[in-house]
């Protein structure tokens, strides 16, 4: 679309340039028709009117020549011809484009210059303001989203891999894992949480009693002497079978038994000596060698990457995902924070005007330079014409106007000769 105008405006500046030359070239074939006439009629010497329109028409074919001429030069070899300082913008393109960059940066780029448009500068209100558009925020974040999913799509899965794997060896080499079990042992005792494993357990433990009896009669009958009746044997199993689940279900209901006690009692010293123990440091060591090593740690590595890349995919994807939610939020709190906060609005207009005007100061002669090398690298044909066209319609009226100041001079200086002879 915007090649298109281009296009369209500069078809239609050639139009215009060739109508102005027509226009400059009609005016001039004018005067030398009235010139050819009025000599034709008057003879060398015209008398009368007929010779102020001669003196007119001849000067202004004088006039409308030079400034043809000038005009011309400019751009091209007037009539093809080589004369010295003809065709200027195509052998002075590097000195145009020097002396241009200079212009720009010394008259528009100076502190004085840029100071005023800078310090009026209010970003915070257009960025609250912009933000404040739904259409605009949803846009943004589609489009971060769009970049993210990009910059996750093209990331090497054995190269984030390697880098996880590598951290996390590092991680583990500092982590001393039998302080980690005993912390997160005395953490969990601190917390009473045992209490509901050892009733859990002993309700496990009752009901597997229950559910196993026959079991218990066939281990007390293989036990059993030849001489015992089977009937004694079977008694024999309800009575233990039923002792243990009261056991169990002691354990199991009353929070201050004694075996709870214990067991309680037995996992604090345990959890003392995994912390203060040496072989204890020894023994998680070689756990973590054998468990973590190089492949094991590259594998686990590699398959959280691809996990977490399939879920950051799946997110930011989604528009009404979690992850993108939550940047929405963030941003209606950031603009909601900007429009309260006074203090916030003067800090960030104050930032961006400095960074702004430092950053203008310390890179305008790059923009000199930028103007200089795209000119001194254009083709010199390729300059003049794109000046002509910027510029020509309107030099095609300094012919006009020599065509007419030229007849106007010369009809005066013939006017004056009249009156003084």
């Amino acid at each position: 679309m915007r090649t298109n105008r281009s296009n369209n405006g500069e078809l239609y500046k050639r139009q215009q340039l060739k109508k102005h030359k027509r226009l400059a070239t009609g005016l001039f074939l004018l005067m030398a028709v009235l010139y050819i006439v009025m000599t034709w009629l008057g003879g060398m010497h015209p008398q009368g009117w007929m010779g102020y329109v001669r003196a007119f028409a001849e000067a202004a074919m004088v006039g409308a020549l030079a400034d043809w001429f000038a005009v011309t030069a400019l751009f091209h070899h007037p009539l093809g011809l080589r004369i010295p300082h003809t065709n200027l913008i195509e052998k002075s393109k590097q000195n145009i484009g020097d002396n241009l960059g200079h212009f720009v940066v010394h008259n528009f780029l100076s502190s004085a210059t840029i100071r005023p448009y800078i310090s009026r500068l209010a970003v915070s209100s257009y960025i609250v303001s912009w933000l404040e558009q739904k259409g605009n925020k949803d846009g943004l974040i589609s489009v971060v989203a769009d970049l993210l999913q990009d910059i996750v799509k093209r990331m090497d899965d054995d190269s984030v891999a390697a880098i996880m794997a590598g951290k996390g060896r590092e991680i583990l080499k500092e982590v001393p894992l039998h302080k980690f079990a005993a912390q997160a042992l005395q953490y969990l005792l601190e917390r009473k949480e045992e209490e509901a494993l050892i009733t859990a357990l002993a309700a496990k433990i009752k009901t597997y009693i229950a559910e196993n009896q026959e079991m218990v009669n066939e281990k007390v009958r293989q036990e059993s002497y030849f001489f015992v009746p089977r009937f004694v044997d079977r008694k024999l199993a309800e009575k233990i079978t039923g002792a243990l689940n009261r056991y169990f279900e002691e354990i199991e209901q009353d929070k201050e038994h004694t075996v709870r006690k214990e067991i309680s009692t037995q996992l604090a010293l345990w959890a003392h000596d995994l912390e203060t123990l040496p072989k204890w440091a020894t023994q998680f060591d070689r756990i973590k060698s054998e468990l973590l090593s190089e492949d094991r740690i590259r594998r686990y590595a590699l398959d959280l990457w691809q996990m977490l890349r399939k879920r950051l995919l799946e997110e930011l994807a989604d528009p009404q995902s979690t992850m993108l939610r939550y940047f929405s939020d963030r941003i209606n709190e950031m603009v909601a924070k900007i429009k309260e906060d006074g203090g916030l609005r003067d800090r960030i207009d104050t930032w961006v005007r400095h960074t702004a005007y430092k950053y203008i100061l310390r890179h305008a002669e790059k923009v000199a330079t930028l103007i200089s090398t795209t000119i001194g690298n254009w083709e010199g044909k390729e300059l003049s014409r794109k000046l002509e066209l910027e510029v020509g319609k309107d030099l095609q009226f300094i012919r006009i106007n020599g065509t007419l100041v030229g007849g106007l001079v010369g009809l005066l200086i013939y006017t004056v000769t009249r009156l003084l002879s």
